[in-house]
């Protein structure tokens, strides 16, 4: 995470002091574009945060430049709505227990959400990461147009120990926001484990 930049934006943004290192999380997320149907979905997020004993301290919208990035013709039709999500750790909840707890929440917002068939644009929610140690800016865009897009990887405070950059053509499904690599902790090209699994076979262990 880009500690400096997220303390500055959460204060300037959103009248919020972060809390120390560790100690809070921070999420990119689709939201359907749907004016009711993204209230819907913050909603349900905020009341699983409640329920997992977590604190929510607000949600940021996120900067993107679409004409800027040049974004063509498919992925503007199908562009989700955009925010960031800044979750503080309760009191005695720290390292991987606040992990777990924001991998719970993460995954029952998306259970609820993407199944509820009574919103048209449900499958356009999506949570890209959440987390103390890890942000992903990712979406259906080639590689020169992720820093465009995202006006914030511009910002001179937006600095990280690794940034690690991954891109591929959809091969095999067709190319949407939400499947668009990377992955949330590792990136990875599913076409090459047959090839591993086939002609470098591993010993038995003796």
């Amino acid at each position: 995470l880009p500690y400096d930049f997220l303390s500055r934006i959460a204060s300037q943004d959103l009248g919020v002091e972060l809390p120390e290192k560790g100690r809070f999380a921070a999420g990119n997320v689709f939201l359907p574009v749907n004016e009711a149907s993204r209230a819907h979905c913050k909603k349900i997020v905020e009341q699983i945060i409640a329920e997992q004993g977590q604190t929510m301290l607000g949600w940021r919208v996120l900067p993107i430049d679409t004409d800027g990035a040049d974004v063509g013709p498919t992925a503007r039709q199908s562009q989700p709505y955009m925010e960031q999500l800044f979750i503080e750790a309760a009191d005695g909840i720290e390292g991987d227990d606040f992990e777990r707890q924001l991998y719970i929440i993460r995954k029952r917002s998306t259970t609820v959400l993407r199944s509820d068939e009574s919103m048209k644009q449900a499958k356009m929610f999506y949570i890209c990461s959440l987390s103390t140690k890890v942000i992903i800016y990712k979406g259906m865009l080639t590689a020169h147009q992720v820093k465009p897009f995202y006006p914030d990887l511009e910002q001179e405070d937006y600095t990280a120990h690794l940034a690690m950059v991954h891109s591929r053509f959809s091969t095999n499904t067709f190319p949407s926001w939400d499947r668009a690599q990377p992955n949330r902790f590792m990136s990875h090209n599913t076409e090459i484990n047959p090839l591993i699994s086939t002609h470098n076979q591993i010993p038995p262990h003796k």
